[in-house]
């Protein structure tokens, strides 16, 4: 059997563990381990029976919680001795397991249970398979045999973590391995047919994280938590009961968004949770993801909006850096906690490597204001809402250059707008630009945010001349953009322009990204929703990022003929925006349908093969296992359609 990953997430903490509930250490492009703030704090946690890795009688299978049923070895003439049931969940900063060994004979029996432990602490960044090594001078690890237990410690320099491991009924032996690692041993005297349990915790403390933690008794006591903070998230929203397949969608969103909350800090050091973007390798605080996730909800969920926008605030550049791509008024692209980012050996401890998180930063203030009536929260961030506005104009590049600009960023992101990776902004061809790019998407983002702001700045923050502004500023560029970027003999506008003013002419889903924006007029918006909707742009799973037919166009490619859950989300309510509703209803119904084989989770994204009678969608390569914005996604499908 192949042993695949099974994630378990709980805000900052996630585990990975194979189908027998083993974790390996293997390095690679999957996860595989218990990661807590960027660093794995379990590489080793095997679990053998007399000495021999057990079999699989049932693996372990997607959800909040991993359980599998292991058996020793044998034959059809020889049944088992014994049975043995893993169950595992992950709680804050921590892995609670419970193994429970049931004997199969009416006779006692004996058996000899060991669980091979170790913890690395790497950060995550080296096993993600960047093809980068990264100089650790001094660092130190270390291993405390204690009463119940074993307790792992990592120094370098200042930095220090720990990971501790403890058992309830305590291990017999903590034996060596001559590998770094260690085995807990315990000799198990079984009553006939009998059962013994153990209870396993593991507590991981992340550098400078000084809380009193309680690790919980059982599995069961995680479970019970999850199902608190997910009643949080999906009581009293009114899901339509003439579309049952999409209220539940919106059920499972909610339920994996009550599990991607993670912890930030407001301007006053208020405790907040925030969407992490997603897991495995995102459980942090993005700009955009949780932007975009926080529009999603708004109507339905309006505090992770309020809490977003405080601690998007708190990362708000005030000065220039150039190896973050800083600039005053900037909001954070990325933010991390981990060792390489403490020491400056990746650029992202604070990255501001986003053209497009400043505008929607000002989209979701106007969208909070209008939706919920909170002036204070408004009131509060005007100096950050300001200096963001004073960024589009400035360093962003709507003065000087007429639109957002942005640049490849060397050791960084190459691509700065949503489709983020080194081909996505493309020619039809498949060729590249060099040198500065204009991204059509962020244009439609900046429009938006200059009325919006104008409406807060006219209604609550008193300033008329400051609206008036910002709304010929936005009119200006609304203007700009129907000029430069419509493809007059395609009826479409372009993906992008580069750094001399010429079309990046790729056909790309970006363009349902202005209809969300408003930035075309009625007669283009029309043009634009129902092109989207034709075969080489809609594989029946949902519009691909770029149309087929073209050189650029590749299926399995992240970002060059794939489909997203959360654009084909602002496709949707783009094309109710302009009046399109049973275009709008034909996008909802397809992503819907693609959520069926995966238990109602939409995943990260879709290969963009055509829809065949019978079949499922194609899974993506390399795709993420949960992302907030997908899982924000049906709810923007909510209310773009309602339950039609």
């Amino acid at each position: 059997m192949t042993d695949r990953h099974h994630l378990l997430v709980h805000g900052a903490t996630f585990a990975a563990v194979g189908d027998r509930g083993d974790i390996s250490g293997v390095r690679g492009g999957s996860p595989d381990g218990l990661f807590v703030r960027d660093a794995r704090h379990l590489s080793r946690w095997q679990l053998t029976v007399d000495g021999a890795v057990p079999e699989v009688l049932t693996p372990v299978a997607d959800g909040d919680a991993a359980r599998c049923v292991l058996v020793p070895r044998g034959g059809r003439q020889e049944p088992p001795a014994h049975t043995v049931f893993r169950e595992q969940a992950v709680g804050d900063s921590s892995f609670v397991e419970s193994v429970r060994v049931t004997g199969n004979r009416p006779e006692p029996s004996t058996v000899r249970l060991a669980l091979t432990v170790d913890a690395d602490f790497t950060d995550q960044f080296e096993l993600r398979s960047d093809h980068r090594t990264y100089v650790k001078a001094g660092a130190v690890r270390s291993r405390h045999v204690l009463s119940d237990g074993i307790e792992f410690v990592y120094r370098r320099a200042e930095w220090r973590s720990c990971t501790t491991v403890t058992a309830d009924p305590a291990p017999d032996a903590v034996e060596e391995t001559g590998t770094g690692a260690r085995r807990l041993v315990w000799t198990l005297d079984l009553e006939p047919h009998g059962t013994i349990e153990l209870l396993l915790r593991v507590i991981a403390r992340p550098h400078g994280d000084r809380r009193t933690l309680r690790v919980p008794r059982d599995p069961a006591a995680v479970h019970r938590q999850l199902r608190i903070r997910e009643e949080e998230f999906t009581e009293s929203v009114a899901f339509p009961t003439g579309w049952p397949e999409l209220a539940a969608t919106c059920v499972r969103g909610l339920s994996d968004l009550a599990a991607l909350q993670v912890p930030a800090s407001g301007p006053d050091g208020e405790e907040l949770r925030v969407p992490a973007a997603g897991a495995p390798w995102f459980l942090t605080l993005l700009g955009r993801d949780a932007l975009l996730t926080s529009l999603f909800t708004l109507p339905y969920r309006p505090w992770p909006a309020a809490a977003t926008l405080l601690a998007l605030a708190v990362a708000q550049a005030t000065g220039t850096g150039v190896s973050r791509v800083a600039q005053p008024g900037k909001i954070v692209h990325e933010v991390r906690h981990g060792e390489l980012a403490h020491f400056g050996q990746v650029p992202f401890r604070r990255y501001y490597g986003s053209v497009d998180a400043t505008p929607l930063f000002l989209v979701l203030l106007g969208a909070y204001v209008e939706q919920t009536g909170d002036t204070a929260l408004a009131r509060r961030l005007e100096p950050h809402a300001r200096a963001a506005v004073g960024w589009m104009l400035d360093h962003g590049g709507l003065t000087s250059r007429g639109y957002l600009v942005y640049r490849a960023d060397e050791g960084g992101l190459a691509n700065q707008n949503w489709k983020d990776s080194p081909g996505a902004i493309c020619c039809a061809d498949g060729t590249r630009p060099t040198g500065a790019v204009m991204a059509a998407g962020a244009q439609g983002y900046a429009y938006d945010a200059l009325r919006r702001t104008a409406g807060v700045a006219r209604a609550v923050w008193a300033d008329e001349t400051y609206a008036a502004l910002l709304e010929q500023a936005a009119a200006d560029l609304r203007d700009r953009f129907q000029r430069d970027f419509w493809m007059r003999e395609r009826s479409f506008p372009a993906l992008a322009l580069d750094g001399q003013g010429r079309q990046i002419d790729a056909l790309a889903s970006d363009a349902g990204h202005l209809l969300w924006s408003g930035l075309l007029d009625k007669e283009y918006g029309e043009a634009v929703g129902r092109r989207l909707l034709e075969p080489d742009f809609f594989s029946g799973w949902g519009v691909r990022t770029v149309a087929s037919g073209q050189p650029a166009y590749h299926p399995l490619s992240y970002h060059r003929g794939s489909v997203w859950p959360h654009d084909n989300a602002l496709i949707a309510l783009g094309l109710a925006r302009y009046g399109l509703h049973d275009e709008a209803r034909t996008v909802a119904h397809a992503l819907i349908d693609a959520a069926a084989p995966t238990g109602r989770r939409l995943p990260e994204v879709l290969a963009g093969y055509r829809r065949a009678p019978d079949t499922a969608p194609v899974p993506c390569p390399h795709a993420g296992g949960r992302l907030a914005r997908s899982a924000a996604a049906p709810l923007a499908l909510l209310t773009a359609v309602g339950g039609a």
